[in-house]
């Protein structure tokens, strides 16, 4: 199973996360998506799971989740936009953490592509970046990783050029 992981639309889905994102079984996106098409295009290329974030509106909020647990071959996953990181996070992700007890936390929100182990609670810390153009990020990126009996292989880092403003 090939998952592809998207943050931080704000209103702009770049044709080459079309393309990269194409070839996944399932999309999570974590949130700022900014536009209920951006999810229609999505959900038209795989399953969608998506989050909403805090620039979104009262109609993305009604398509999408504050937060998902999503469990895939004995990987349990956090799907949140505002989380903090390693190891200050929120209040409510503290809490979401000791309640459902996730392999995997993914999020969006900083803008701040980062991977890394939380040793103290065991866990992977993910967030893909921005893919939109908007923000204070260099580079659009996503991730996309495949899900094998339980392990997750091939992380890979996608670029999708150069974030301009508008």
């Amino acid at each position: 199973m090939k998952i592809g992981l998207i943050s931080d639309t704000h209103n702009y889905l770049d044709p080459g996360a079309i393309k990269h994102l194409s070839v996944c079984d399932e999309i999570w996106h974590l949130g700022d998506v900014g536009n209920p098409e951006i999810l229609e295009q999505l959900e038209s290329l795989a399953t969608l799971h998506a989050v909403w974030g805090n620039i979104d509106s009262h109609e993305i909020r009604q398509m999408t989740s504050e937060h998902l647990i999503i469990s895939r071959q004995s990987k349990r996953f956090l799907l949140t936009h505002i989380a903090g990181k390693p190891p200050g996070y929120t209040a409510k992700v503290k809490s979401l953490l000791a309640t459902y007890q996730p392999n995997v936390l993914i999020c969006g929100h900083s803008h701040i592509l980062r991977v890394e182990k939380d040793h103290k609670r065991n866990i992977l810390f993910i967030n893909p970046g921005a893919a939109g153009r908007n923000g204070f990020h260099k580079q659009k990126t996503i991730i996309r990783f495949d899900l094998t009996e339980g392990q997750m292989r091939n992380m890979e880092v996608v670029e999708l050029g150069l974030r301009a403003s508008i």
